[in-house]
């Protein structure tokens, strides 16, 4: 048998493992991203190879949880690009102005950053007082560091370059105070936030949403669970609701995508049909 089948088999087995042990599915991730986190989870494991991890997955919690936080999405950052924030304000605020509330789920948060940055505009907007936010991630550490919303102070200046890209009307500083090397975010921005475990992978439909985002994490996925959870999204929306992706993922293809019409190819944001 060739080293690059027994290394596939250990990986299937690495992750039905940890499926079976405790809940969390990667089995339809993308390969490549697949292979990639393994291996720096097996450089930092004291294992020899792949196989080796397995008793240590199932006999260490502590490892397993380890291995759930290497397969979290957590690279993000604020305003992330300020021109897709830019189509936001143009394009969405005006629908969303028509509703007495509105429901958002952002999902795949990560760490948090994003959220916060859609609730600015949200207030700048004049619509966070009517707005209810549902972060939500797989992973509870991620979670709990979103929540606090505390950020290292030497990210600000790029953040703050970033707000002013996405045409922010305030000084950035007015939504955050700074302590020692930190930067924590203000409680008037987490008063309408709600930060929830949801797995896109096993969980279901996520209430009848007004503005769903979700950025770069269906890059990580296979085309089947790609499709499964744009599926998910659409059967979240209610008619005439948006859904937001990320730079490098699109509709086009997908099961869905006639559900939906293209607000903003470039921003990748896409309005469910009322039809």
């Amino acid at each position: 048998m060739q080293i690059a089948q027994k290394e596939d088999i250990e990986i299937d087995l690495f992750l039905e493992a940890i499926y079976l042990g405790y809940g969390y599915d990667f089995r339809s991730y993308a390969k490549a991203s697949v292979r990639r986190r393994i291996h720096r989870i097996l450089g930092k494991s004291g294992c020899a190879n792949i196989s080796e991890m397995i008793p240590k997955l199932m006999h260490e919690e502590g490892f397993a949880q380890s291995v759930a936080y290497e397969f979290s999405i957590s690279v993000t950052e604020m305003f992330r690009d300020p021109e897709f924030y830019v189509s936001v304000r143009r394009n969405i605020m005006p629908y969303l102005r028509t509703y007495p509330f509105i429901k958002v789920w952002h999902a795949g948060c990560a760490t948090g950053e994003e959220v916060y940055s859609l609730a600015i505009i949200l207030q700048e907007e004049g619509l966070y007082e009517r707005a209810t936010i549902f972060a939500t991630d797989f992973n509870e550490k991620v979670l709990e560091k979103a929540k606090e919303g505390i950020y290292a102070l030497k990210d600000i200046r790029q953040y703050t370059g970033n707000y002013q890209k996405a045409a922010g009307k305030q000084s950035f500083a007015d939504y955050y105070h700074a302590q020692y090397e930190s930067a924590i975010m203000n409680q008037s921005l987490k008063n309408n936030i709600t930060f929830t475990s949801h797995n896109l992978v096993t969980d279901g439909v996520f209430g009848e949403m007004h503005l769903i985002f979700c950025r770069n994490v269906l890059i990580y996925f296979d085309k089947d669970l790609q499709n499964r959870v744009l599926g998910l999204f659409a059967d979240s929306l209610t008619l005439g609701g948006f859904l937001c992706l990320g730079s490098k993922e699109s509709m086009q293809f997908s099961n869905i995508a006639e559900r939906f019409k293209i607000i903003d190819e470039r921003a990748k944001i896409y309005q469910k049909q009322i039809k």
